[in-house]
Order: C-alpha cells, then structure tokens, then sequence
C-alpha cells in the first residue's frame, strides 16, 4: 500500500525502512506534522501514518477522505490526536499500535523518579565543575513509600512491578483493576484516597475527557505536602499551570514529566537557539525539583523496532482483509 508518513525522523525512517523489506509498502516521508497546512501532501495517499503531535481533527479527516484516505495508521497507542467520531463518519479507518514496550516507558518513569530522588541531574554537574559538596542533594528512601498508580494497564502493570521491587506499598485506581497487580499486594482505592495517601503519585492513564486536567489545584489539595508527581502518560492529564503553584507553595515536593500538555509546539525538534515562548514551560525548567525529557520514554531499540512492524502489519492485515485486529471504533476501542 502507498502510505504517508508524517512527523519522521531519521531514527523512524531506519526502523520503518528496515521492517519494510518484510512488508513491500511505498512508504513516503514527510518530516513535517500532519495538520491544516500540512494536510495537502497526503493527496492520493490510501493510507496516512501519523505520531502523537499530528492534529488530526475534523477539518483534516475531511481534507484526506476527500483525497482518498481510507486507513489512518497511528504509530502509537495514544489516539487522543484523532477526532475518532469524525473519521468513523467519514469512513476512515483508524488502527493503533496497542503495546510497543510498556518496560521502556515504565523504566523511565523509574529514571525520572530517581533523578529526582538522589539529584542526579544536580550531582553530575557539580562534579564535572569540581563541587564535591553534598549540600542540597539530600534524597529519601523509596522502600515502604505508599506509591498511587493511576492507570493499570501494561504500562502501569511494569512500573507497580518496578516499585513492588523497592519495596513500596502500592495503591491503584482504574475502572478495570488488574489481577496481575493485585498480586503484587496493590490495594485499589478511590482517587481521593490515592491523592490523600501516596507518597509518589505515577500517572500510566489515557487522555479522556474524565482524566483532562485530572491533576488540578484542587486534586493537589488533596495530596500530601511535598508529594512527588511523575507523568509519563499524556501531557494534559495534568494541569502545568496548578502544579507550577503547587511547586512553588511546596505542596508538591517534586516533578519528573516526559510528556507536557503544550508539548506540540516544543517536543521532537531542536529549539537550542530559540527562546521558548511558554512561559509556564520556561518556569518549570528553572526549578531544581523539576525533571522534564522531551517524550523519549518510548525511545528504545525494542519499542522502535516493535512500533514499525505492528504500524506495517496493521496496514497489510487492512490492506489484505478490510479489517485488522487493532482497528478501534469511535469510542477508542478494539472495533468487533
């Protein structure tokens, strides 16, 4: 199948391009996002593939049905991009890549933690200025620490193993609870009681309508002063201008995100030369309790490569049947 993609790095185009010679799709890069302006270079392509910042809203689900789209093929499993009720009215199929390597996101969730922690970030660059004074990276023990996991699916499941390893306690909240979790001795609470309890708070859910802005003042009122705050889910699950205050009032004691709800306009390019017009974005990076990467928690060989052939395996098992078994419906879920 002839496929568009967007938002392509070098990095994409190695692992697609290797995985490709398995498959034989016309795979045509574009290094731009799919958006308004960008929407005309899909023109005759059957199938558009897209990243987690391209804006795939009514206006552009339009503009690709028109020009003969007929399969949207995400390169993640995130699909909050996507208007889902549009593309069904549309007749544009939509599929996602459900599990690349939830380790690797849970990992660095971990590495953010631990940064923050132990003040690694600060440490390295005192040494390399030859600074050997430990004042101010003061770091706490995670062991017997009450840890909330938000979301328990794959993602979440790998992380509550990591800190069931450090010994924490572990609290969860989804509306499906997981038994592989609960056998680690995880307790499934209300939000409240997870916001009151938790010594970490790690965020693994969706971006819903239910959980934008589900860290927000008043859920941070919540928390126990100096809680530590880690979101390696979707950028506006929390609220950046509520948790800058929470920050700075110390009611939040630390912030590791790898993903950021303006993250559109800053993540995946090089901005080293630029001053960065968000201001609340800007503030953050100033705090020394505060650890932001730039989206990378997928960023591994495994995940890369697993991304590339289950985006290639969708388009072909489409292409082949009309149908695939990661295809979601207008809700977001595995169509039947």
């Amino acid at each position: 199948m002839r496929v568009a993609v967007f938002s392509t790095k070098p990095y994409d185009r190695q692992y697609l391009n290797e995985t490709n010679e398995e498959f034989g799709h016309e795979l045509v890069y574009f290094e731009p996002r799919l958006n308004r302006s960008t929407v005309p270079l899909a023109q005759g392509f059957p199938c558009v593939c897209v990243f987690v910042n391209d804006e795939v809203d009514a206006h552009v689900l339009l503009q690709l049905q028109q020009g003969g789209t007929e399969l949207l093929a995400l390169r993640s499993a995130g699909f909050n991009h996507v208007d889902m009720q549009v593309a069904e009215q549309l007749g544009i199929k939509v599929v996602r890549v459900p599990a690349y390597s939830p380790h690797a996101v849970a990992e660095h969730n971990i590495a953010l933690l631990m940064a923050l922690n132990r003040k690694t970030h600060r440490a390295y660059n005192r040494v390399r200025e030859g600074n050997f004074s430990l004042d101010g990276l003061l770091g706490f023990d995670l062991y017997g620490l009450a840890v909330g996991v938000i979301g328990t699916g794959k993602i979440g499941e790998a992380a509550s193993r990591i800190f069931h390893g450090f010994g924490c306690e572990l609290l969860g909240y989804d509306l499906n609870p997981n038994p592989n979790c609960e056998a680690l001795g995880m307790q499934y609470v209300s939000m409240d009681e997870l916001f009151s309890q938790a010594d970490i708070i790690s965020i693994h859910c969706p971006l819903t309508p239910d959980t934008h802005h589900l860290i927000n003042a008043g859920t941070i009122s919540k928390m126990k002063r100096g809680v530590t705050i880690l979101n390696t889910s979707r950028g506006a699950i929390i609220d950046a201008q509520a948790v800058l205050v929470g920050l700075k009032s110390g009611q939040v004691g630390n912030l590791g995100l790898d993903v950021y709800e303006e993250e559109a306009d800053l993540f995946f390019e090089d901005l080293s030369d630029q001053i960065i017009q968000d201001d609340v974005f800007a503030r953050l990076l100033t705090l020394p309790n505060v650890v932001i990467t730039g989206h990378q928690g997928f960023f591994t060989e495994k995940a890369l490569a697993n991304i590339a052939h289950t985006t290639l395996e969708n388009i072909c098992e489409f292409e082949q049947s009309g149908d695939c078994q990661n295809l979601l419906d207008a809700k977001g879920v595995k169509a039947s």
